[in-house]
């Protein structure tokens, strides 16, 4: 008699799903002005009454990050109206969606104390790239929070003079990050994403539900520079055919356009950021649409992008010069080149090409042209795959490739992280300085 062949499952593999739904969480808005907002929450939900003036303080790439973005449901940009629309009506138990409760009588509110100048940026000198401390006062009381090293994670709560909580005491709760990550490897990570039991990985298609919606209203309204509109037009105009490249650019620049300026939808995030996750989400939706793959091969392909995507950028600093749509981007090369057919040596050698095109792309701020940057990256990706298809990869003779492709990503976190910095200081003293 037969017996029926159980799905294969690896107990490291828990620890990998673990991580996935750690790090791919749906956020409302950027998450760097949303992190401020949510200290901002955290901190009047201490005071326990409504905060009249809020002095915040950010680390530089913190403020890099919050200074031209647009805030959902506001029509306005910027750290402050985040900051005050935290405070006066956020739930902190929301997380990254702390401001998904924004109406027109909250924002009035939040306008009016930014305008009456009641809410002060500062930068604070720090070693933690992500920094956001956030004091709130009333009356004769205030309460200071402090957010750091990860969008989520709160290290300090006081109130007055008394320290209610401390990094010393615990994890901090909601999204709280740990030190117990497992240790990743692109092979490790295919052999789960392509034989691990499919009901255990159902869980990630959220992310294409989310991040197709938001492209959806990036096509149907114009919103920031409208580049998904923009090569939707030129297809109609036949200009541009709607091949597996535009479609991939088109689409996933259509869910940074929206999320960029402002759109009340939450993205699907990865390893703290929406436009991460867009990166690693929608290029695959849109080549698997496009070949009509089946629902089984979009999911396992979504759960390589993904968590092929928090290995790279678990090499990089969480915020830094290196624009991080192309580390996501290159997840989504790697799924596109499992779903044309390719296996583990074509996944490797896409992560090749795509190191070998766009790893020099530097961030200068999230705003509403980082959906060019996505668009770029899903580009690339796809072009990346075809060409490891073909047996075709960057090797190991070439700039900064070796013939590891861990070695390679180790060599990626090098220069994001270490070489980088200088070009971050300097891209933040010119923000600043206009």
């Amino acid at each position: 008699m037969k017996t029926e062949k159980k799905p294969m499952w690896h107990e490291t593999w828990n620890g990998y799903i673990a991580l996935l739904k750690q790090k791919v969480l749906p956020a409302l808005g950027c998450t760097e002005p949303v992190s401020t907002a949510l200290a901002a929450a955290y901190a009047a939900e201490l005071l326990g009454k409504t905060p009249e003036i809020l002095e915040i303080y950010v680390s530089g790439n913190l403020l890099k990050n919050g200074m031209g973005v647009g805030i959902p449901g506001t029509g306005e940009v910027g750290l402050p109206i985040a900051a005050a629309l935290g405070a006066l009506g956020g739930d902190s138990q929301q997380g990254l969606q702390v401001l998904s409760s924004v109406n027109e009588v909250l924002l009035a509110s939040a306008k009016q104390m930014v305008l009456d100048g009641k809410v002060t940026i500062s930068v604070k000198e720090t070693d933690s790239v992500l920094y956001s401390e956030v004091i709130a006062y009333s009356g004769d009381d205030k309460a200071r929070v402090i957010i750091k090293d990860d969008h989520t994670q709160v290290t300090l709560k006081q109130l007055n003079d008394k320290i209610v909580f401390s990094e010393q005491n615990g994890a901090s709760g909601f999204g709280s990050t740990t030190s117990n990550n497992p240790v990743l490897s692109i092979a490790d990570i295919y052999q789960f994403a392509t034989t691990a039991d499919l009901d255990k990985l159902q869980f990630i298609n959220q992310s294409a539900e989310l991040n197709k919606a938001l492209s959806d209203d990036g096509l149907n309204k114009e919103y920031g520079l409208q580049v998904g509109r923009t090569m939707q037009k030129n297809i109609t105009k036949g200009w541009l055919s709607d091949d597996l490249a535009i479609s991939a650019m088109m689409r996933s620049s259509a869910a940074s356009d929206a999320r960029m300026d402002g759109a009340m939808l939450p993205a699907m995030s990865n390893s703290g950021s929406g436009n991460q996750g867009i990166a690693a989400t929608m290029p695959v939706v849109a080549v698997a649409e496009k070949i009509n793959a089946t629902e089984e091969q979009l999911t396992r392909a979504l759960i390589l992008s993904h968590l092929s995507s928090i290995h790279i950028k678990s090499h990089l600093n969480s915020l830094s010069a290196l624009c991080a749509a192309t580390t996501a981007g290159t997840g989504s090369s790697a799924a596109i080149a499992w779903l044309l057919g390719g296996k583990l040596p074509e996944v490797e050698n896409a992560i090749f090409n795509m190191f070998g095109d766009v790893s020099g792309i530097f961030c200068d701020g999230a705003k509403t042209g980082c959906s060019l940057k996505v668009s770029t990256s899903a580009s690339s990706a796809v072009k990346a795959a075809l060409m490891a298809i073909d047996g075709i990869r960057v090797t190991c003779n070439e700039g900064i490739i070796e013939q590891c492709i861990e070695k390679s990503i180790d060599n990626i976190g090098l220069i994001a992280s270490n070489a980088m910095q200088e070009t971050d200081k300097m891209i933040i003293e010119i923000m600043n300085s206009k």
